[in-house]
């Protein structure tokens, strides 16, 4: 786990590898309630028998899905700490190499790329890599672009 403590731990930590986070299973279950919240219901997520004779050999979790858990797996490898908030402040870039099929496990492996200070705190890019347990290529590549607010008083 790296843990940045306040505005100033942020510069020093370019280029650094953060870590990895631990296994995380993706069920039918989450995959399902993803579905039902986005309206998302084609046949590869949500179809078992179709999926089954699919060009993935069974269910498979939506990209999205997939992208939408970093906050939830970042939680495993870093933490800002001494910061007013964190706010997701946007992506430069996202790539699903494979698809992630129910009952696999992914985890997350993150680099702080970049830091750029501005009026309202530090904006980090932090290339974010989902891997799928066993496999040779990655789930999702993603840069995100998150905007830490310093707290009153805090750290340049």
């Amino acid at each position: 786990m790296h843990v940045f403590d306040g505005p100033d731990s942020i510069a020093p930590a370019i280029g650094t590898h953060l870590g990895h986070g631990e296994w995380v299973e993706i069920t039918q279950e989450r995959v399902t309630a993803f579905a039902d919240a986005t309206d998302d219901h084609q046949w590869i997520h949500v179809d078992a028998d179709r999926a089954a004779k699919g060009p993935f050999g069974g269910t498979v979790a939506h990209g999205y899905l997939t992208l939408s858990l970093l906050p939830m797996l970042g939680k495993g490898v870093y933490r800002f700490d001494n910061f007013l908030m964190g706010v997701n402040y946007g992506l430069n870039k996202v790539r699903f190499p494979q698809p992630v099929r129910v009952g696999a496990k992914v985890r997350l492996s993150s680099e702080l790329v970049e830091a750029k200070p501005g009026a309202q705190g530090v904006q980090v890019v932090l290339r974010n890599t989902i891997e799928i347990e066993g496999a040779d290529k990655p789930a999702c590549v993603a840069e995100a672009v998150v905007l830490l607010v310093p707290k009153p008083g805090g750290g340049s």
